[in-house]
């Protein structure tokens, strides 16, 4: 398998481990009152349309040699970024409820077990994805790689507001796991648009 087979077959793995990991964080964040762990799992699912961009730029690249963003990873941009932008403003709006009806999460051990799974595979996503792009010198799927990065500063932030709530029962912690995201989100939305105006294939910053 040539290696930009494998930089295909990793943005497929990263698209479908996120909609994964997106199903079951959504529905036990949902289901234990974890605003922090129900965010991250959408959160992913956000990265599924990132990723779907990705791919894409790949196929062409198997075709020929490119240097900027097509219209189809344009558009893909500019509605990730507007979805990471919703995401924010509905963190924030549940951080607030959270705090005047005082509720904190029933557990969070499926926070800790999901980030913890999280960290090993965004850790070798990260390596490989960074492995390929120095063997072709390709600035685009390096680029990839450092924005996978934001994934895996998520998956800590998860791991420590679940870790300490699940063990001291810290109260809103959980909310202030919920901003942390809430933050990258941000940050993330803000590069998408960034990408989109440009049509660059770099990542501003490294995504981090």
């Amino acid at each position: 398998m040539n290696s930009l087979n494998v930089a295909f077959t990793l943005s497929l793995i990263t698209i479908f481990y996120n909609l994964i990991e997106g199903s079951a964080s959504t529905y036990f964040g949902s289901s234990d009152d974890t605003l922090a762990l129900f965010g991250f799992g959408m959160d992913s699912f956000v990265e599924v349309l990132s990723g779907i961009g990705i791919a894409h730029m790949i196929l062409r690249m198997k075709k020929q040699p490119i240097d900027s963003h097509d219209q189809f990873e344009i558009t893909a941009l500019k509605i990730t970024g507007w979805a990471f932008y919703i995401l924010v403003a509905g963190l924030i709006l549940g951080v607030v409820l959270s705090i005047i009806y005082q509720s904190n999460p029933e557990t969070t051990k499926v926070g800790i077990i999901i980030s913890i799974v999280s960290i090993l595979t965004m850790y070798f996503l990260y390596t490989q994805k960074l492995k390929v792009g120095h063997s072709l010198k390709s600035d685009p799927i390096i680029s990839d790689a450092k924005c996978t990065k934001t994934c895996f500063y998520l998956s800590f932030i998860l791991l420590g507001s679940s870790l300490i709530y699940q063990v001291f029962k810290v109260p809103y912690i959980d909310a202030a796991g919920s901003l942390g995201i809430a933050w990258y989100a941000y940050r993330e939305g803000k590069e998408a648009f960034e990408k989109a105006h440009t049509k660059k294939l770099g990542c501003a910053d490294d995504c981090c």
